[in-house]
């Protein structure tokens, strides 16, 4: 959902006019509270997150996407990017008339394992404008799984309903929030009935599976950092961590260390 905290960091758009190759890749690593402002290109653009969770904003919509998604951006949206927390990510820009075969809306795509190693290649090997011949055939590969990538939409689906969204907002602010659905219907003087059918009709899911969705991506930035799971489970309001792996595991396909150890992280040492 649309965020309303002001960016400490300003980042402008690195190409207004022209792209310098009508496929070009470009990372970067972006401290908490940046903010790219609204624009728009001729060109669409794929935003894959390495770490860390990168947010996109339309005129109407905010996607959200972990590692396991990339937001495709066709040409022409205007949209606004921001990182809540440190985030290291990327940007396949691909020229409008490469994009014929990539979705026509803006949405969530599934990252395959060969488009993630593709772009973590891209990463560590880019040469910028100056392409050889294999890395053009790398990047059109790239595209390509764009093409094929199965549409998951919105990660964490946003509303503007009257009831849900302050109600999601609330929650946003505060992941660890514990209160149950008859509570949390109770503080939006609503009822659990009414919460049910507005969440599943509003977000496609029911209110309990986008509060563990949040509390994946708000569990993100603290395992990169190191925490230990017991203290991230315990901001995030669950008494057991043994619910908190499960759920993440759930969510996830990895356990909290699983996918900490995919990143290079390793936890804190407990202090004595």
């Amino acid at each position: 959902m649309p965020t309303t905290a002001r960016p400490r960091h300003l980042r402008l758009p690195p190409f207004t006019n022209a792209l310098p190759t009508p496929i070009y890749f470009r990372s970067a690593c972006m401290p908490a509270g940046a903010t790219y402002p609204t624009h728009r290109h001729a060109w669409g653009e794929f935003v894959y997150s390495f770490s860390g969770v990168m947010e996109v904003e339309l005129q109407d919509q905010h996607f959200l996407a972990p590692s396991q998604y990339g937001i495709w951006l066709p040409p022409g949206v205007e949209h606004r990017g921001m990182n809540r927390y440190e985030a290291c990510h990327c940007s396949l820009y691909v020229a409008a008339e490469l994009s014929g075969a990539l979705p026509r809306s803006t949405c969530a795509l599934t990252v395959s394992p060969l488009l993630r190693a593709l772009l973590e290649h891209f990463r560590q090997h880019s040469a910028g404008p100056a392409q050889t011949a294999e890395e053009q055939r790398l990047l059109q590969v790239a595209v390509d799984q764009l093409g094929s990538a199965e549409v998951a939409g919105s990660y964490l689906p946003s509303s503007r309903d009257p009831l849900l969204e302050p109600l999601l907002r609330m929650l946003q602010g505060n992941p660890g929030d514990a209160r149950s659905l008859a509570e949390l219907a109770q503080a939006v003087h609503s009822t659990e009935r009414t919460l049910m059918r507005r969440s599943q009709r509003e977000l496609g899911m029911t209110l309990s599976e986008w509060r563990q969705r949040l509390c994946v991506l708000s569990a993100m930035p603290p395992l990169e950092a190191g925490e230990s799971v017991e203290n991230v489970a315990h901001d995030l309001g669950y008494n057991s961590v043994s619910a908190f792996i499960a759920m993440f595991r759930r969510m996830m396909g990895v356990t909290p260390d699983e996918y900490r150890k995919e990143l290079g992280g390793s936890p804190r040492p407990k202090a004595r």
